[in-house]
């Protein structure tokens, strides 16, 4: 993950607003000089940074759950060997060394002078990244963690004890947020000291964390309602929580991260997954232009267009047996991406591949021009990293229904966040000044498309089916951030329509992740696991390869 230093951020946050002076030129060289004393250290500036890295470890993570539930494409055909231990040293490095020890310096300040706007955001980013990162891995430090020479090797506390810690931070979060501070942030970059907005949030977040506790708390349902009961959630797409990106390509390059690898000066350096594309062209979804840029009008080997072995080599290949009704290599109207694990080479199709869109990451909104795309094309990368949408608590309130056999609350709940998601989805297109919006869907296309969904739902003749229908849809909505699609699917064992990997024998599906190398390495109380298949503690579902049911 690309490391950002602290005078880039610096830059980052002067060329989204203006410039700040920096309180710190005074500095006792007896000291380090590139370490800021609490009473040196400037909290706005500090919380800058705070944001800035907790948005770029939530994207990359983000795109990691996506590649392993078919979201986005994943590079390597074995589970065991596609995710290395190294893949995740930077953000882990940014996880602790950044944000939450930035947290620490910045709350001791801010608490010391009355600013509780401050030290609330703190708390919510501390507890969503503690969160996350037990999502990830299982165990983690925390009540040891970032306590520098007094502690080089911080033992890991029980994730469920660090999800306990991080449901009191949203609670203290919460009352800082209904307080009167002395001052508000500089920059508040998601909510603009907007206190309301970030308390909807963090009871989003705890709704998140009870329904996947659900499993092994005999209270989380309940929980859960009694916060949806209050109405006081994230149900607006005005109150989503999101990261916005810039369009400055250097010094610093505020874009969007997925926007830099598809428009560039040697075109696409990312794919798009064929499970995902094909799943929306089948079902004429009206986000596919705005997710989705074709580069070129057809794909070789798709019906009617002749393979080409240069280009996309399993364009010559027969589908193998595993794979049987599902797509494989070449889909049609130019839609070419990239099967489930598919580790080969890379062929001269970087202006032939299908590429990020306007939504989330900024790009081109697709107008049939089918033309190569470089760097600076479409909207210029000024996106959005998902965290927290309307769509996603309506999804989960969709879950809590079918757990509690109430599939007609379920339907109504998964068709309020489809009509969320592709209401803001089709916002991006203005993005794009290029862009002949003629070619969006029309308000027929997408009422055609909700009863579509509608009729799959209530056609369902058992509940696998509806909640296929489910998962399907919530997976579409969370393009741009795949954590909760991968927490679901450890959840819930669903869809069970994903697309097989294209080894027919992966090995079992990735229950959580190596810890990084760096802290399993240098760390005496990390001990490496012996493999991917270590549950973490709120999935109970049979242990691997019989669950879940896609490898």
């Amino acid at each position: 993950m690309k490391k950002i230093n602290k005078i880039m951020i610096v830059g980052l946050l002067a060329f989204f607003f203006a410039n700040e002076s920096c309180e710190t030129t005074d500095l006792d060289l007896t000291e380090n000089p590139n370490a800021l004393s609490q009473s040196q250290a400037d909290p706005d500036l500090l919380l800058n940074g705070i944001q800035e890295d907790f948005a770029r470890v939530v994207e990359s993570f983000g795109r990691t759950g996506a590649e392993v539930t078919r979201i986005d494409y994943m590079f390597g055909r074995d589970y065991r060997n596609a995710y290395q231990p190294t893949d995740f040293d930077g953000e882990w490095e940014d996880a602790y060394a950044e944000i939450i020890a930035d947290l620490s310096t910045m709350t001791n300040i801010a608490e010391a002078s009355g600013l509780n706007y401050h030290v609330g955001m703190g708390q919510f980013i501390k507890a969503y990244t503690l969160v996350l990162l037990v999502d990830m891995f299982g165990d983690i430090p925390n009540t040891e963690a970032n306590q520098g020479a007094d502690n080089f090797s911080p033992a890991p506390d029980a994730g469920a004890d660090v999800y306990s810690a991080a449901m009191t931070m949203l609670d203290n979060a919460i009352t800082n947020f209904s307080t009167t501070p002395s001052a508000e942030p500089a920059f508040d970059l998601f909510y603009g000291n907007n206190p309301s907005r970030w308390i909807k949030a963090c009871n989003t977040l705890k709704m998140k964390m009870y329904m996947q506790t659900r499993l092994v708390d005999a209270s989380a349902l309940s929980n859960f309602n009694a916060i949806v009961s209050t109405g006081n959630y994230i149900s607006s797409t005005s109150d989503d929580l999101q990261f916005s990106w810039g369009t400055n390509e250097v010094q610093p390059d505020t874009r969007h991260p997925r926007y830099t690898v598809s428009y560039t000066t040697v075109g696409g350096d990312d794919y798009m997954s064929n499970w995902l594309m094909n799943y929306m062209l089948v079902n004429e979804d009206p986000r596919i232009r705005y997710y989705y840029y074709r580069q070129n009008d057809e794909t070789p080997g798709a019906p009617g267009v002749a393979p080409d072995e240069e280009t996309l080599d399993c364009s010559l290949q027969t589908a193998p047996p595993h794979l049987a009704g599902f797509p494989f290599c070449s889909l049609p109207d130019g839609y070419w991406g990239r099967d489930h694990g598919n580790d080969f080479g890379i062929p001269p199709d970087g202006f032939l591949r299908t590429l990020v869109g306007v939504y989330p990451a900024a790009g081109k909104f697709d107008d049939d021009t089918f033309a190569g795309q470089s760097q600076g094309d479409g909207a210029g990368g000024n996106g959005i990293t998902p965290i927290l949408l309307s769509s996603t608590s309506d999804f989960l309130i969709a879950e809590a229904a079918m757990v509690n056999n109430d599939p007609m609350g379920a339907k109504t709940a998964i068709l309020d966040g489809l009509d969320k998601s592709v209401n803001k989805v089709q916002t991006f297109g203005a993005l794009d000044a290029s862009a002949d919006l003629t070619f969006a869907p029309s308000a027929t296309d997408i009422s055609d498309h909700m009863t579509l969904i509608e009729n799959a739902f209530d056609n369902a003749t058992t509940n696998e089916e509806r909640w296929n229908v489910l998962a399907e849809e919530f997976f579409v909505s969370l393009y741009g951030n795949g954590i909760d699609a991968y927490n679901f699917y450890r959840r819930t064992g669903y869809p069970t329509t994903l697309q097989p990997n294209l080894e027919p024998n992966p090995g079992s599906f990735i229950r959580s992740f190596f810890y990084p190398a760096n802290a399993a390495n240098n760390n005496s109380n990390i001990t490496q696991k012996p493999d991917q298949i270590q549950q973490v503690f709120w999935d109970n579902n049979p242990a691997s390869p019989s669950f879940p049911i896609a490898n």
